[in-house]
Protein backbone atom coordinates (compact mmCIF):
# COMPACT_ATOMS: atom_id res chain seq x y z
CA UNK A 1 0.00 0.00 0.00
CA UNK A 2 1.48 3.34 -1.08
CA UNK A 3 1.56 6.63 0.70
CA UNK A 4 -1.04 9.31 0.12
CA UNK A 5 0.09 12.10 -2.19
CA UNK A 6 0.22 15.45 -0.43
CA UNK A 7 -0.48 18.88 -1.85
CA UNK A 8 2.80 20.74 -2.24
CA UNK A 9 2.24 24.20 -0.80
CA UNK A 10 3.64 26.26 2.05
CA UNK A 11 2.72 24.88 5.47
CA UNK A 12 0.97 27.67 7.36
CA UNK A 13 1.48 26.43 10.92
CA UNK A 14 5.01 27.40 12.05
CA UNK A 15 5.48 24.35 14.29
CA UNK A 16 4.33 21.89 11.62
CA UNK A 17 6.52 23.66 9.05
CA UNK A 18 9.58 23.34 11.32
CA UNK A 19 8.91 19.64 12.01
CA UNK A 20 8.48 18.97 8.28
CA UNK A 21 11.65 20.93 7.49
CA UNK A 22 13.68 18.92 10.00
CA UNK A 23 12.40 15.55 8.77
CA UNK A 24 12.75 16.36 5.08
CA UNK A 25 16.19 17.93 5.55
CA UNK A 26 17.38 14.69 7.15
CA UNK A 27 15.79 12.66 4.34
CA UNK A 28 17.39 14.84 1.67
CA UNK A 29 20.82 14.53 3.28
CA UNK A 30 20.38 10.76 3.55
CA UNK A 31 19.47 10.57 -0.16
CA UNK A 32 22.52 12.70 -1.02
CA UNK A 33 24.75 10.34 0.98
CA UNK A 34 23.24 7.28 -0.69
CA UNK A 35 23.67 8.78 -4.17
CA UNK A 36 27.30 9.65 -3.45
CA UNK A 37 28.06 6.11 -2.28
CA UNK A 38 26.07 4.24 -4.94
CA UNK A 39 27.27 6.31 -7.89
CA UNK A 40 30.70 7.33 -6.58
CA UNK A 41 29.97 11.02 -7.19
CA UNK A 42 30.69 14.22 -5.32
CA UNK A 43 27.71 16.02 -3.79
CA UNK A 44 27.42 19.39 -2.10
CA UNK A 45 24.09 20.31 -0.57
CA UNK A 46 23.47 23.80 0.84
CA UNK A 47 20.24 24.68 2.65
CA UNK A 48 19.20 27.99 4.20
CA UNK A 49 16.07 27.80 6.33
CA UNK A 50 13.50 30.60 6.68
CA UNK A 51 15.63 32.29 9.37
CA UNK A 52 18.77 32.11 7.19
CA UNK A 53 20.38 29.37 9.25
CA UNK A 54 22.83 27.37 7.13
CA UNK A 55 22.81 23.57 6.86
CA UNK A 56 25.25 21.78 4.60
CA UNK A 57 26.22 18.29 3.51
CA UNK A 58 29.20 17.37 1.38
CA UNK A 59 30.29 13.90 0.37
CA UNK A 60 33.88 15.17 0.37
CA UNK A 61 35.35 18.56 1.30
CA UNK A 62 32.72 21.28 0.70
CA UNK A 63 35.32 23.89 -0.30
CA UNK A 64 36.82 21.58 -2.94
CA UNK A 65 33.40 20.76 -4.41
CA UNK A 66 32.41 24.45 -4.53
CA UNK A 67 35.73 25.40 -6.13
CA UNK A 68 35.22 22.68 -8.74
CA UNK A 69 31.70 24.07 -9.36
CA UNK A 70 32.86 27.68 -9.79
CA UNK A 71 35.63 26.65 -12.19
CA UNK A 72 33.40 24.34 -14.27
CA UNK A 73 32.74 25.83 -17.70
CA UNK A 74 31.19 22.94 -19.66
CA UNK A 75 27.46 22.77 -20.42
CA UNK A 76 25.56 21.13 -17.59
CA UNK A 77 22.07 20.28 -16.37
CA UNK A 78 20.50 22.90 -14.12
CA UNK A 79 16.99 22.84 -12.62
CA UNK A 80 14.76 25.35 -10.83
CA UNK A 81 11.40 25.02 -9.07
CA UNK A 82 9.70 26.12 -12.30
CA UNK A 83 11.35 23.31 -14.25
CA UNK A 84 10.17 20.73 -11.72
CA UNK A 85 6.60 22.09 -11.78
CA UNK A 86 6.52 22.01 -15.58
CA UNK A 87 7.58 18.36 -15.61
CA UNK A 88 4.89 17.57 -13.03
CA UNK A 89 2.22 19.24 -15.18
CA UNK A 90 3.00 17.03 -18.18
CA UNK A 91 1.22 13.92 -19.38
CA UNK A 92 2.02 10.52 -17.85
CA UNK A 93 3.98 9.68 -21.00
CA UNK A 94 6.06 12.85 -20.58
CA UNK A 95 6.78 11.89 -16.98
CA UNK A 96 7.91 8.40 -18.02
CA UNK A 97 10.22 9.89 -20.66
CA UNK A 98 11.61 12.34 -18.10
CA UNK A 99 12.16 9.51 -15.59
CA UNK A 100 14.01 7.48 -18.22
CA UNK A 101 16.14 10.49 -19.13
CA UNK A 102 16.96 11.34 -15.51
CA UNK A 103 17.61 7.69 -14.63
CA UNK A 104 20.08 7.58 -17.49
CA UNK A 105 21.85 10.60 -16.02
CA UNK A 106 22.24 8.87 -12.66
CA UNK A 107 23.81 5.83 -14.27
CA UNK A 108 26.26 8.09 -16.11
CA UNK A 109 27.91 9.25 -12.85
Amino acid sequence: MGRKKIQISRILDQRNRQVTFTKRKFGLMKKAYELSVLCDCEIALIIFNSTNRLFQYASTDMDKVLLKYTEYSEPHESRTNTDILEVGAGTPEDEEEEEDRVTGLFWDC
